[in-house]
């Protein structure tokens, strides 16, 4: 009887076994994770630097170069992509008697690079301005018009657009420090 007994047991223990490795686990619970990512800003990261030309006289029409680095954050989100305006004040010595450089004097002659900020994730602009670019100027600064841009769906994360400025200094210019007000303006929309 005994020996029945264990026989049993064993018998019974290895069924149990057995059904183990066939019953499925009960399901986990359901549950449901949330994201809310909400839209930013579209802006200069910091406003646009100061542009400074320099150049000596030599008898000869001149053109003078200075870079610019425009750091652009689009984290709206949106795609709508963006723009850069900019206009400008004549160059002018001031005082009672200014001495000013041409209107048209002030250009970008070819394409700025744009690339993304360091330890920013974007795509980069696609640009369809076409260059040259000549920066309108007049006494009073008249309508800004489009530098750069960002086509939809571009332009999106951080970075920088780098724009090397050319200053037309003619011959005839007379010695002075020219001063002029640029208004340089980012908006949403290629």
């Amino acid at each position: 009887m005994v020996r029945s007994l264990r026989n049993a047991i064993t018998v019974g223990a290895a069924a149990a076994l057995a059904l183990s490795w066939f019953v499925p686990a009960a399901p986990a619970g359901a549950t449901t994770a949330t994201a809310t990512i909400t839209g930013g800003s579209l802006a200069f990261v910091s406003a646009p630097p100061n542009v400074t030309f320099n150049a000596t006289l030599n008898g000869l029409n001149q053109t003078v170069t200075a870079s610019q680095a425009l750091d652009v954050s689009d984290a709206t989100g949106s795609g709508a992509g963006w723009d850069i305006t900019a206009t400008s004040t004549t160059f002018s010595t001031g005082g009672g008697t200014p001495i000013l450089l041409s209107t048209t004097s002030t250009t970008i002659t070819s394409t700025p690079t744009v690339a993304c900020d360091s330890g920013s994730t974007c795509v980069t602009a696609t640009n369809g301005v076409s260059y040259p670019y000549t920066l309108p100027a007049a006494g009073t600064a008249p309508t800004a018009t489009k530098m750069f841009n960002a086509a939809a769906n571009t332009g999106e994360g951080d970075q920088t657009v780098s724009v090397t400025w050319s200053l037309a200094v003619p011959a005839t210019a007379q010695p002075g420090t020219y001063t002029a007000t640029w208004t340089i303006s980012l908006a949403s929309g290629p």
